[in-house]
């Protein structure tokens, strides 16, 4: 029998209800402050790691958007525990900005600034403040905007990696595939994820504060729109490329699967939210050109019953490749990559009506249950499975980039669609 959404989303929330959450929770470092940095494919939890800013952001959206959603009092303890880190730890207060990393007692570690690490920190705040209404976090949120605009691109659009007083490094952290990027699509999707999170929390609002805010971080929202459909968007791969020079030449023939359909959904997302505000932006045209035929793409890279899939122990292609480089697939799978998977099949069902979609969405969820899901004592999601349904032990369970924020978002996402 096929799943209905009534089970689907039942089985979402005793995934995260009884093993993710807690997972998380239990990361909370009780001596130093933060979240630990490092827990292993063994369950061995490496107190003296790093802690990561993208780990310690993404968490405090996490439990931040908890609190929105449930009103569970300890969900915001554990966001505030996040926003302690962030502001005693990562913040820079002689240049500027967040830090990349921070030691296990909090202190600076890697000092790189990263606009992607901006990103994120503006993305944690927005939720925070709408979960809090601490105008502190606002006011950091914006703060970082400032920093991103006036140190971190140039009139061409935004740019990646700098020293901690903002002068030129070498993007190594967000380069891949053996190229050295001026520009990637991952920043610029993230940039306007985080402003179109603080554009979101700061409309409405009867403050001259916030109406700045969101009249300039609605500005900028729509030129990076503008920026994915004149210079990412390749209509002859019906793909958004990768990885670029400073003057947008693609570096790299790079088909990646999971950025596309999250990217596809976070620009459908910001639209609506710029339209729901009333503003005069005229982006129709991009959800048309852009987002309908990346989500077709993407359902390609999809499809089960394609000729030559790799099959996945009895299982043929009933979830997403982690990329296509130089025309030949990447058959692992990726635990993010599924979960953002989810999530824009969903909102392509949404959008078009069409039923695969809605099916391919639940297929990438049962693929999910059956081999990310880590049904060890003390973990939780495992993050790369090979295409013979094995995971990869080299990986972390969590880690500065491992994290609750792809798999937490597409579950209340999920909640959001299928229950409201």
């Amino acid at each position: 029998m096929d799943m209905t959404n009534e089970q689907f989303l039942q089985e979402l929330n005793t995934e995260f209800e009884t093993h993710v959450i807690p997972f998380w929770e239990n990361l909370a470092d009780p001596e130093h402050g933060g979240f630990y940095g490092e827990l292993d494919y063994n369950l061995t939890l490496h107190k003296d790691a790093d802690k990561g800013c993208i780990l310690n952001s993404r968490i405090l959206w996490f439990f931040s958007n908890l609190y929105l959603e449930f009103k569970k009092e300890e969900y915001l303890n554990y966001a505030k525990i996040a926003y302690r880190a962030l502001t005693e730890h990562f913040l820079d207060p002689k240049c500027g900005g967040v830090f990349w990393s921070v030691t296990a007692a909090g202190e600076p570690a890697d000092t790189q600034k990263h606009t992607y690490n901006q990103a994120f920190t503006i993305y944690g705040l927005a939720s925070y403040y709408e979960a809090s209404g601490d105008m502190e976090a606002l006011a950091l949120a914006w703060n970082l905007v400032q920093i991103i605009e006036i140190r971190c691109r140039d009139e061409g659009g935004y740019l990646e990696a700098f020293t901690r007083d903002f002068g030129p490094e070498e993007n190594e952290k967000l380069s891949e595939n053996g190229v050295m990027a001026t520009r990637t699509m991952n920043t610029l999707l993230h940039v306007m994820e985080a402003y179109t999170e603080l554009f979101r929390v700061a409309e409405g609002k009867e403050d001259a504060f916030l109406y700045e805010i969101k009249n300039e971080v609605g500005d900028r929202l729509c030129e990076i729109l503008h920026l994915f459909r004149d210079e990412v968007y390749n209509p002859e791969r019906r793909r958004l490329e990768v990885f670029f020079d400073g003057d947008y030449n693609t570096l790299i023939d790079l088909s990646s699967y999971g950025h596309d359909i999250e990217a596809a959904w976070l620009i459908d997302r910001t639209i609506s939210i710029l339209d729901a505000a009333g503003t005069e932006y005229d982006l129709g045209f991009i959800t048309k050109v852009l987002t309908d035929e990346v989500y077709r793409a993407a359902y390609d890279g999809y499809d089960p019953e394609k000729e030559g899939r790799v099959k996945m122990s009895g299982q043929i292609g009933h979830s997403l490749p982690a990329e296509c480089e130089n025309g030949v697939k990447d058959e692992d799978r990726v635990w993010w990559i599924q979960s953002e998977g989810i999530v824009g099949f969903l909102n392509g069902y949404q959008k078009t009506g069409d039923e695969k979609y809605l099916d391919a969405a639940k297929e990438l969820w049962k693929y999910t249950k059956e081999y990310m899901v880590d049904r060890r004592e003390g973990s939780c999601w495992y993050g790369y499975i090979h295409a013979d349904g094995t995971p990869e032990t080299a990986k972390c369970i969590a880690d500065e980039w491992t994290c609750p924020y792809h798999s937490g978002r597409m579950w209340l996402e999920v909640r959001r669609r299928l229950a409201g």
